[in-house]
């Protein structure tokens, strides 16, 4: 899974001892979009005309070594359309999106909640 151009930026921000938001728990969401545009390094947010972010699920993110696990709910009452792209942010808006993945994860309906699991392995 490609990162973001801004993610990269971020990291390198962080090396260097810059003030950066973290993607802790505080911070972390899980955002949800309608849009089937192509991943491209340059965007900073998802591309749908609906767009969903929510906050992680009590005691996420969860890091083993290299891999990163971020999870939240969407309750029942939320991003209520088809699922197109996701991404990972450190705000509830605006931040920095450290990754964007277009799929089709189906469409969700108000009869549910909704869990996205998401899980990153850095390597070099």
């Amino acid at each position: 899974m490609a990162l973001t151009t801004a993610f990269r930026d971020h990291l390198a921000a962080a090396a260097i001892g810059a003030a950066v938001t973290s993607f802790a728990n505080a911070n972390a969401y899980l955002g949800v979009g309608n849009s089937s545009t192509a991943f491209s390094a340059a965007h900073t947010d998802l591309q749908g005309g609906s767009k969903t972010r929510k906050a992680m699920d009590a005691t996420y993110p969860l890091r083993t070594a290299n891999v990163i696990t971020f999870r939240s709910t969407f309750a029942s009452g939320d991003a209520n359309y088809n699922w197109l792209e996701w991404g990972v942010f450190n705000g509830a808006a605006a931040g920095t999106m450290m990754n964007r993945v277009s799929e089709d994860l189906g469409t969700k309906t108000s009869a549910g909640a909704w869990q996205l699991e998401v899980t990153i392995t850095l390597t070099v």
